[in-house]
C-alpha cells in the first residue's frame, strides 16, 4: 500500500526535476554571441606600425584629422554562451546578445570563417578603392592604393577607406581637410558605385567611437534607429546613403556652408 505524499512533501519532489531544469537551462550552451566595443583605426595613419592607406602615383596631402573605422568584438563561434551569460549581457549597456548565425556563417568552421572574413575584407578594399578614384575622376591605371588593417575582417570599413583614400588625394576639394581637423569614426559598407550598405552592431560601434575620441559618427541612414539607441554623450550622427552625400556633410560640417543631416 503506498502511503499518501503531505503537500509540502509533494512540492518537494515536484521541486526536483524544476531544478534540474533550471540548471541544464542556465549552463547549456544558447546559439547566441555575445559582442562590445571593439577597437576602432584611424585610416589616415598607421595601424601597427603600417600606414592603413598607402598611394602612388599621384600627390598626396598632409592629414591632421582622423577617420575612424569601427569594429565589435563577438565570441568566437565555438564559445559556449549560457543563459546566465546572456542574461548578464541583456542588461549591460556595452554588450549586445547576437543571434550567431547573424554574426558567423552557419555551419562553417572557425577557419572556413575566418577566410570568408578576410575575402570579405579584401572585397570591401577593392571597392572602396575603385568608388573614391570614380569620385575624383582617377584612373587605377595611373594611382596605385594599397589598404592594410591587420586583424580585422568584413566589409564595413569600406565607407571610411573610401573617404580616406579622398582625403588624402583631395582633401575637401577646395584646399583643406575633409575632416576638418575633426576626430569622426563611422561605419558602413560601399560599392563601387559608391553606395552606403547596412552593416550591423552600430550602437556598439558608436560607443567604441566616442571611447576614442570622436565627435562625429557617419551611420548608413537605415541604421539610423540602432545608432540612438545607446548614443554617447558628445557624439553627432550623420546618416549617409551614399559617398557623394557623406562627403557633401562632411564639406558643410567644415565650412558651415549648407546643411548637415542629423538622424
Amino acid at each position: 500500500m503506498l502511503s499518501r505524499l503531505t503537500r509540502p512533501q509533494a512540492l518537494a519532489v515536484c521541486a526536483v526535476p524544476v531544478v534540474a531544469l533550471l540548471a541544464t537551462a542556465v549552463f547549456a550552451p544558447l546559439p547566441f554571441s555575445l559582442a562590445q566595443p571593439g577597437m576602432t583605426a584611424n585610416v589616415l595613419a598607421d595601424n601597427k606600425g603600417t600606414p592603413v592607406i598607402t598611394i602612388s602615383g599621384a600627390p598626396v596631402r598632409k592629414t591632421t584629422g582622423q577617420l575612424r573605422m569601427t569594429t565589435i568584438e563577438a565570441t568566437n563561434p565555438d564559445t559556449r554562451v549560457s543563459l546566465g551569460d546572456v542574461l548578464s549581457a541583456w542588461f549591460a549597456t556595452d554588450k549586445a546578445v547576437m543571434p550567431r548565425d547573424s554574426v558567423y556563417p552557419s555551419g562553417q568552421s572557425t577557419k572556413q570563417i575566418e577566410e570568408h572574413n578576410t575575402e570579405q575584407m579584401k572585397e570591401s578594399q577593392d571597392e572602396a578603392t575603385q568608388a573614391a578614384l570614380d569620385y575624383l575622376h582617377l584612373s587605377d591605371k595611373n594611382v596605385k592604393v594599397t589598404l592594410k588593417l591587420a586583424d580585422v575582417g568584413g566589409p564595413s570599413a569600406g565607407l571610411l577607406f573610401t573617404l580616406g583614400i579622398i582625403d588624402k588625394l583631395d582633401g575637401n576639394g577646395s584646399g583643406g581637410e575633409l575632416t576638418g581637423g575633426r576626430n569622426i569614426a563611422g561605419t558602413g559598407t560601399i560599392d563601387a558605385d559608391g553606395k552606403v550598405g547596412a552593416v550591423g552592431g552600430v550602437a556598439l560601434k558608436t560607443q567604441a567611437a566616442r571611447r576614442d575620441g570622436a565627435t562625429v559618427f557617419l551611420v548608413p541612414k537605415d541604421e539610423c534607429g540602432d545608432a540612438k539607441a545607446e548614443l554617447p554623450k558628445g557624439l553627432r550622427l550623420i546618416p549617409v546613403t551614399t559617398l557623394k552625400g557623406a562627403v557633401n556633410s562632411l564639406v558643410a560640417l567644415e565650412t558651415g556652408k549648407g546643411s548637415v543631416p542629423g538622424c
